[in-house]
């Protein structure tokens, strides 16, 4: 015997309801109960129904217009017990309405709504790189871009000139990534915690970056590492791109050193080099098996300029001029 399925009580329906929707419903009925009375009180002044509803609604909200107005005592006496009940729901709407909207906007601000939408870059932790880095996307990105920012610290979005999503929350909880809907995202970059040890923030990372992996697999992941110890564990946990901070800053102090004003220098060529000047290529099925000298030389009247040459995951940079371009390698070159 099939058992019985159970139905809530409507009356259970209309309490969980949101009460800005009870109340506009009692708003529609009243309104079209006193218009349609008023109608029948008094035909001649409101020959349609539709004019003792128009005549509700005009009273209700206290517009007045006086294209219908009732004219014996038993009409104004209705139009009085209208505007004692009705006026006080309208108000009462229009205020928890606005009410709404301020808490729906102070909840954006503060990062307690969920992100709806997919195709989107997430980017997990605040700091001046994060701040330097989405001014950098802004200039150079013509087209809307989705982001969506992951912290804890925060009390509310920390910038308002550039159209972001925060979350609010520890990013190596499930919880706190489906809020930001990882599973529909296009990138995630996780940054270093600054507010952490080194070798504590690599591990805070790697934590993270297998929660993310643990709900998209195929999402690209960027990460940013501190500590060499931990790089082959952010390669372990799925890491597609890792980012050396200190190695780099490291590289830009020995230049410095060796050759004096180098930082300014280095700083200006990436600067230059932003946005997708300086990129990987696939290799061309013309291009096979020609020296890179030739290579050079060809690219050169096309205004791209090849550095290196990626090979097996290891980028070879300036190779020797008689280096034979093979199937698969991939052209790191610098576009006009």
């Amino acid at each position: 015997m099939a058992k019985k399925q159970y139905r809530v009580p409507i009356y259970f329906q209309w309490i969980k309801s949101p009460i800005v929707l009870r109340i506009l419903f009692l708003i529609i009925i009243l309104n079209i109960s006193f218009g349609t009375v008023i109608h029948f009180v008094e035909p001649e002044e409101f020959p349609l129904i539709f004019d003792g509803v128009w005549w509700a609604i005009v009273t209700t909200a206290t517009l007045g217009y006086g294209d219908f107005v009732p004219v014996s005592i038993t009409g104004r006496i209705i139009a009085i017990v209208l505007i004692l009940i009705g006026t006080g729901f309208v108000t009462t709407y229009f205020v928890m309405l606005a009410t709404n909207t301020v808490k729906i906007q102070n909840a954006i601000l503060e990062g307690k709504v969920k992100y709806q939408g997919q195709d989107h870059i997430v980017i997990i932790g605040w700091n001046e790189r994060v701040r330097e880095t989405l001014e950098q996307l802004k200039e150079i990105v013509n087209k809307p871009m989705s982001i969506v920012l992951i912290d804890e610290s925060l009390k509310e979005l920390p910038i308002q000139d550039i159209p972001i999503h925060f979350i609010k929350g520890n990013s190596t909880f499930d919880h706190v990534l489906l809020e930001a809907n990882i599973p529909k995202a296009k990138i995630v970059i996780i940054t270093a915690d600054q507010s952490k040890e080194e070798a504590q923030a690599d591990m805070n990372t790697i934590i993270t970056l297998l929660s993310v992996k643990g709900l998209n697999p195929n999402v690209y992941t960027i990460v940013e590492i501190l500590t060499s110890a931990q790089l082959k564990n952010a390669d372990r946990a799925g890491a597609d791109e890792i980012i050396q901070t200190n190695m780099l800053s490291s590289y830009v102090i020995i230049n410095s050193v060796m050759s004096n004003g180098m930082s300014n220098t280095l700083l200006k060529l990436l600067d230059q080099l932003k946005g997708s000047k300086l990129t990987f290529v696939d290799v061309k099925e013309e291009y096979l098996y020609k020296t890179y000298q030739e290579l050079l030389n060809e690219l050169l009247v096309q205004n791209q300029l090849v550095i290196g040459i990626k090979r097996r995951g290891e980028t070879i940079v300036n190779p020797p001029l008689l280096t034979e371009i093979k199937e698969h390698d991939r052209l790191l070159i610098i576009k006009s």
